[in-house]
């Protein structure tokens, strides 16, 4: 069972599995365009997922990924949470963080409905981590128990690496 803050979180939908194919998604960007999985078509993906942005664990989360992963030419780290797209552009411009692809989910909570993410009690998404290959077929999968608590990151970044 999975927990925020300590307390139980319930979550609609089936959490996707190695070896499933991501489910397409419509999101909104920094400067409020639309982007969709398959305009990554063709890049090895991790798909960052965190409740938001202006927290720690969040914070580090999304550094670390795109510190480790960034300069690689044939992947791409997506953020993605249901901060406000302002949100998430000013906290790239405080981290130094331009390039970063950050994406929201407030609109409709599409994302974390499809991928099983969306805590009920809190409208927020849970941490979880996926590496996709360039077909979006998951080859990683991390759901964490405890929400409030870092990925590992070795093991998603080593997936990620090896692809």
């Amino acid at each position: 069972m999975a927990t925020f803050l300590g307390n139980p979180v319930t979550f609609v939908g089936k959490q996707l599995q190695v070896g499933d194919k991501a489910r397409d998604f419509s999101l909104t960007t920094t400067d409020l365009t639309k982007k969709t999985l398959s305009d990554f078509a063709g890049k090895k993906k991790v798909l960052s997922i965190v409740p938001s942005i202006d927290t720690g664990i969040c914070s580090r989360q999304t550094r670390t990924f795109n510190k480790e992963l960034s300069e690689l030419d044939d992947i791409v780290v997506i953020t993605i949470s249901v901060d406000l797209p302002f949100a998430q552009a000013r906290w790239c411009g405080v981290e130094g963080l331009e390039n970063a692809v950050m994406l929201s989910d407030y609109f409709d909570n599409s994302f974390g409905k499809d991928y099983a993410l969306l805590m009920t009690e809190w409208h927020l998404l849970a941490r979880a981590v996926y590496v996709l290959d360039e077909n979006d077929i998951v080859t990683y999968v991390e759901y964490l128990d405890n929400i409030n608590s870092d990925p590992n990151y070795e093991a998603a970044i080593t997936a990620a690496k090896a692809l």
